[in-house]
Formats: structure tokens, C-alpha cells, sequence
């Protein structure tokens, strides 16, 4: 990591990174506070700033006498979790198939208002490019989904490098960067003209639009909106 980054976030970051590799588990405690002090050679009062910021944030919950614990709050135990749209498919026994209609870079200018939004806090104001994909992905030829996904090019420099016919966004979003956690809305819309033509519907056809940001070490990570032909898709969960 950078030497400018304060030690504090330094730990943060690696808790992150741990939970999402899976080596802390929802519900599990995490190493005491002594121990995180003596590895990264920095007082508790350091670490105890790091801990207190990630419980504020439901990633971590301290237990008066018993340590600290990952929350059950775990980033994929939301109602829409990170999923493999490929897999999904694949896993009902159809034909999945990718085709990448745009993969640049942009200036951050560039973005539509909407979307530098989403990724406009203090933190990301100068984070001027932007990588954008958009892709629809088809089953047994059909377009099922259609995805325009904005991400921070400082967080996954070899985003763009990837063939996003063989490789998922989503998936390697996950496996290159530790996920700290996001919020989504779900909505129905009608199809304007360019996501009637990527889905092969009519304009004005009803659509679910789901929009979701994803944080990475207290910066937006990315941006999606995944949209859906309301007949073709439906959302589930359990209680």
C-alpha cells in the first residue's frame, strides 16, 4: 500500500480484504485488537479507530468482552446478491452467450449526470477516467440482460485488458478488489429506444431497472445498471 495512506485505513483495507477472501467468515471473530496493533507495529488506539469506523459502517460488530465480529450483514446475504449472470443461465441449461457493444475509457466528464452522481463525493472527484463496458448477455439467443457499468480505472487498472465475452464483470470486480459494501434500487421503466434495441423489444415496453453501487475501501468501486425485459426476468428472494 501507499506509504500516504494513513495507517488506520491501512488496517481497514486488509480487514476488508480478509472478510472478502473469505478468511473471516459472517459471524466470526476477527483477530484481537493487541494482535492487529503488534502486526502492523501501530498503537491500539490506531487500531481501535479502524474497528470503530468499520463497525459504524455494519461490516464489524464489537461485543462488550468477547471481541469483534464480522456482522452477519454479509455484502452477499443482501436481498440482490453479486451474481454470475453467466452461471445463472448456464445452471437452467441454456445457452449463454456475451456481446460487448462498448469498452473505453472515459473522462470523468463524460459520465451522464446520473452516474457522476453516484460516484461524486469528495473522495472521487479527482478520479477523472472512468472505465464503462456495456454488454448484453443472452440466453439461447435471446437478450436477457443488458449491463452499462461505470468503474473507478484508479481501483482495477486491467479492467478494460479483460474479454468480457469469456470473463464476468461482476465476477472479477469481486476477485480484484475487496468489496466493502453498496446500496441498490429496483425500479420498472419503459424502454426508450436504446434499451429497447440492445433487449429486441418496443419502445415503451415495460423493463426492471436495477441500479447498484458498490464500494471498495471507502470509494465507489462501480456503478451497474442492469436492465431487465419485464417479461423475460423476474427478481426472488427468501425471508
Amino acid at each position: 500500500m501507499s506509504k500516504k495512506t494513513p495507517r488506520y485505513l491501512q488496517i481497514k483495507q486488509m480487514i476488508l480484504q480478509k472478510i472478502h477472501e473469505g478468511e473471516w467468515q459472517a459471524g466470526e471473530a476477527i483477530a484481537p485488537e493487541l494482535t492487529l496493533a503488534q502486526q502492523f507495529g501501530v498503537s491500539r488506539m490506531t487500531v481501535n479507530r479502524a474497528l470503530k469506523e468499520l463497525s459504524e459502517e455494519n461490516v464489524l460488530e464489537r461485543r462488550q468482552g468477547s471481541g469483534t465480529f464480522v456482522t452477519q450483514r454479509h455484502f452477499s446475504h443482501t436481498f440482490v446478491e453479486i451474481r454470475n449472470i453467466a452461471h445463472d443461465i448456464q445452471a437452467q441449461d441454456h445457452l449463454y452467450q456475451a456481446q460487448v457493444l462498448e469498452q473505453r475509457l472515459l473522462e470523468f466528464s463524460q459520465l451522464p449526470d446520473s452516474i457522476q452522481a453516484q460516484f461524486c463525493t469528495p473522495v472521487e472527484k479527482d478520479q477523472s477516467q472512468i472505465a464503462t463496458v456495456k454488454i448484453i448477455h443472452f440466453a439461447d439467443n435471446v437478450p436477457l440482460q443488458f449491463e452499462e457499468r461505470w468503474v473507478n480505472h484508479s481501483k482495477v487498472g486491467d479492467f478494460l485488458a479483460q474479454d468480457f465475452t469469456q470473463v464476468n464483470t461482476s465476477e472479477y470486480l469481486i476477485a480484484h478488489a475487496p468489496l466493502q459494501g453498496g446500496e441498490y434500487t429496483i425500479s420498472a421503466k419503459l424502454a426508450n429506444k436504446v434499451i429497447a434495441k440492445a433487449l429486441s423489444i418496443e419502445v415503451g415496453a415495460p423493463v426492471l431497472l436495477l441500479n447498484r453501487k458498490t464500494l471498495s475501501q471507502d470509494q465507489v468501486l462501480t456503478v451497474v445498471n442492469m436492465w431487465y425485459a419485464g417479461e423475460r426476468y423476474h427478481f426472488q428472494g427468501t425471508l
